[in-house]
């Protein structure tokens, strides 16, 4: 680990953790995650550079050959990022997107194969990323999201599994546990967050970002670029 990272992964993780644990934070499936200390914080540089994009998609990559090998709920994977603290939700979603197409290439360009139970294709109701064969949802956060629970004093890009939603409806635990997450929105927001769906009712890349974007709006991801489908 560079030096940047090693000096400040404590002093980030402590920062995540006491946000989680705040008594208002609504997703009490990252709060099991972090009680459960499967929840790995990962100490990042810019998230409007390039600069720990290898390193990011090595991580995710070596996250999902761990869930495959030993499967189980609630794991989340947090890329914290130093900066920039000023991004607007336009900028932050670029940036977010930069991140997410780069480690999109990086899986690509080493021949791994996209996970086949979701679409490559941000207007497609299946959309997912894919990295090391799993697919994964996003969850952004940062200093000026618009909706409190998104908003972070760092700007952070939250991974989870997508195989763990499916798990959670496996078991019939999946809707009483969006219902909690929702009514604990609106009691801190005034509103349940706009962007939310459930997986095959609308994209799920409107929700990544935290940003309420307009009936028009396009994704700013291209998917994968060629054949390693």
């Amino acid at each position: 680990m560079y030096s940047w990272a090693y000096d400040h992964q404590e002093l980030i993780e402590d920062q995540l953790t006491r946000f989680i644990r705040a008594s208002d934070f609504p997703c009490v499936g990252a709060k099991a995650a972090q009680a459960k200390g499967t929840l790995r914080v990962v100490a990042c540089r810019w998230i409007d550079s390039a600069w720990d994009d290898v390193r990011m998609h090595d991580i995710a990559r070596q996250w999902a050959a761990d869930y495959r090998r030993d499967p189980g709920l609630f794991r989340s994977l947090a890329f914290v990022f130093e900066g920039p603290l000023d991004l607007s939700e336009e900028q932050f979603e670029r940036a977010l997107w930069d991140r997410l197409q780069s480690m999109t290439d990086k899986d690509e360009w080493r021949g791994i194969p996209r996970d086949q139970r979701v679409s490559d294709d941000p207007k497609d109701p299946h959309f997912s990323l894919s990295f090391g064969g799993e697919a994964f949802f996003v969850v952004g956060l940062h200093p000026n999201a618009s909706r409190p629970a998104r908003r972070f004093e760092l700007p952070a890009m939250i991974l989870n599994l997508h195989d763990q939603f499916e798990a959670l409806r496996a078991e019939g635990r999946y809707e009483k546990l969006r219902h909690s997450i929702l009514e604990r929105d609106r009691k801190i927001a005034g509103s349940i967050n706009p962007m939310l769906a459930r997986h095959g009712e609308a994209s799920e890349a409107r929700q990544y970002s935290g940003r309420a974007v307009p009936a028009g709006w396009q994704c700013p991801f291209s998917g994968r670029r060629g054949a390693n489908d």
